[in-house]
């Protein structure tokens, strides 16, 4: 989109210059538009090509994550949810067992009666 909006820019200031009478302010306004554009593209292409490759500081997402995570307690909070998942986890486990050896009981009483 930059590379079509500097393009566009270019020709609306050769068009502007090119008219009678000349169009000063189509002129300024597409200039400072050609400007800004450009402006954008180098910043894109020095971050992408320069900073974000060549950067040893670039980490990713996961690596950001653990780092914040380490830095308010989140390990310990993790490890905890995780202890208390399994807890509840053990918990239904048994459930489930308790429940389905009522049914089975129940199951005998109507096969028996």
């Amino acid at each position: 989109m930059t590379l079509a909006l500097c393009g566009y820019s270019a020709t609306f200031m050769r068009y502007a210059m090119a008219v009678t009478p000349v169009n000063y302010l189509l002129f300024g306004c597409h200039f400072v538009n050609f400007g800004a554009q450009a402006t954008q593209g180098y910043r894109y292409l020095n971050y992408w090509k320069y900073v974000a490759r060549a950067s040893p500081g670039h980490v990713s997402a996961q690596v950001h994550a653990d780092t914040c995570l380490s830095s308010f307690g989140g390990k310990e909070l993790k490890e905890k949810a995780t202890q208390e998942a399994s807890h509840i986890a053990d918990q239904a486990k048994a459930a489930a067992h308790k429940v389905e050896g009522k049914a089975k009981e129940v199951a005998n009483k109507v096969t028996s009666s």
